[in-house]
C-alpha cells in the first residue's frame, strides 16, 4: 500500500486528473456543440479516449523523469515529499518512465493509422523528448524551462483542437458561410483557452522557482529568481497577472453583449478576483511557504478557469 501511494504521488495523480478533465470538457463544451449546427465530427470517440490516455501517460512519464533527475534538489526543497530512492528505486522509476513514454508514442501512431491522421505519434514523441530534455538540463536554464512547461500545458488543449480542426469537420446540409462562422468561433475560443493555459502556467512556474530557490541555487540552476533576483521576478510575474486579468476583463465585456451574466459573475468571482488576491499576496511574499501558498492558489485558478468552458456548452 505504501508503494502504491508513493507511485500515485510520483505521477502527480491530481494533475493527471486535471489534464483528463480539461480535454474531456474541451470536447463536450467546445467541440461537440458544433454538431448542433449540423457540423459532423470525423474523429471517432474511441480514438479521442486513446488520445487522452496518451496525454496522461506522457505527463506521468514527465513527472517521473523530472523527480528522477531532481533528487538532489528535492532533498533540499522538499525532503518530506521524496519518493524516488526513499520508497521507489531509481531503476524502477526509469523503467516506468520508459514504459509509459513508449506506450504513449505507440498510441499516437495507432491513432494516426486508425483516424487517418499523420502527426499524433510524432507529436507524442516530441513531447516525450522535450520533457526528458527539460528534466535533464532545460529546467536549469533561464526562462527556457518555464516557457517549455507552459507550452506543454497549453498543448493539452491544442492537441485536441488539431484532431478536430480543418479536414476532420464535414458539413451536413449546411451552407459554407455558416460552417466558416462556426469554425472561426471554434478557433477564437480555443485560442482564448490556450492563451489562458499558457499564461497561468507561466505565472505558476515562476512562482515555484521562487519557492525552490534554495535548492536550485545550490545545484547550479539559472532560474529567474537566481539570475534576476526576487524583486525583478515579482515584477515579471505581476505583469503577466495584470495582462491575464486585462484579457479576461475584456472578454467579459464582450460576452455581456450576449447576456452571459452568469459567465461574467463566475469569471469575476472565481478567476479575476483570486488573481488580484494573488497579485496582492505576491507583493508581500517573503519566504518559501508564502510562494508555496501562492502556487497552490494559482493552480486553483487554473482549475476554475478551465471549468468555465462549461458556459460554452450552456449557452451553445
Amino acid at each position: 500500500m505504501k508503494l502504491l501511494a508513493a507511485f500515485f504521488r510520483l505521477i502527480r495523480w491530481p494533475n493527471l486528473f486535471f489534464i483528463a478533465v480539461t480535454q474531456l470538457l474541451y470536447y463536450y463544451a467546445i467541440v461537440e456543440p458544433l454538431t448542433k449546427q449540423g457540423i459532423g465530427l470525423n474523429l471517432n470517440r474511441t480514438y479521442f479516449v486513446w488520445l487522452i490516455i496518451a496525454s496522461l501517460l506522457i505527463a506521468a512519464a514527465g513527472y517521473i523523469i523530472n523527480d528522477y533527475f531532481d533528487l538532489n534538489i528535492d532533498q533540499v526543497n522538499k525532503p518530506s515529499r521524496l519518493n524516488i530512492d526513499k520508497i521507489i528505486k531509481r531503476r524502477w522509476a526509469m523503467l516506468m518512465h520508459l514504459a509509459m513514454s513508449f506506450t504513449a508514442v505507440l498510441i499516437g501512431f495507432y491513432i494516426d493509422y486508425g483516424a487517418g491522421l499523420y502527426w499524433v505519434g510524432l507529436s507524442n514523441l516530441g513531447c516525450v523528448l522535450l520533457l526528458f530534455g527539460y528534466s535533464v538540463a532545460l529546467k536549469k536554464k533561464f526562462l527556457i524551462g518555464n516557457v517549455l512547461i507552459s507550452a506543454m500545458t497549453a498543448w493539452v488543449i491544442v492537441v485536441v483542437f488539431f484532431c478536430f480542426y480543418n479536414k476532420y469537420f464535414f458539413c451536413l446540409g449546411c451552407d459554407k458561410a455558416m460552417i466558416n462562422t462556426q469554425i472561426n468561433r471554434f478557433i477564437r475560443i480555443t485560442f482564448l483557452y490556450v492563451s489562458f493555459a499558457f499564461i497561468i502556467s507561466l505565472i505558476r512556474e515562476v512562482i515555484k522557482d521562487m519557492e525552490d530557490m534554495e535548492g536550485d541555487a545550490k545545484y547550479g540552476c539559472k532560474t529567474m529568481p537566481i539570475v534576476w533576483g526576487i524583486p525583478a521576478t515579482k515584477v515579471f510575474t505581476a505583469v503577466w497577472i495584470i495582462v491575464l486579468v486585462g484579457i479576461l476583463a475584456t472578454v467579459q465585456v464582450y460576452v455581456l453583449q450576449f447576456g452571459w451574466w452568469w459567465s461574467t459573475l463566475y469569471c469575476v468571482l472565481l478567476i479575476i478576483a483570486p488573481l488580484l488576491w494573488i497579485l496582492y499576496q505576491l507583493y508581500h511574499a517573503k519566504v518559501a511557504t508564502d510562494y508555496k501558498r501562492l502556487s497552490a492558489a494559482v493552480k486553483l485558478v487554473m482549475f476554475t478557469g478551465i471549468m468555465s468552458m462549461w458556459f460554452f456548452k450552456l449557452y451553445a
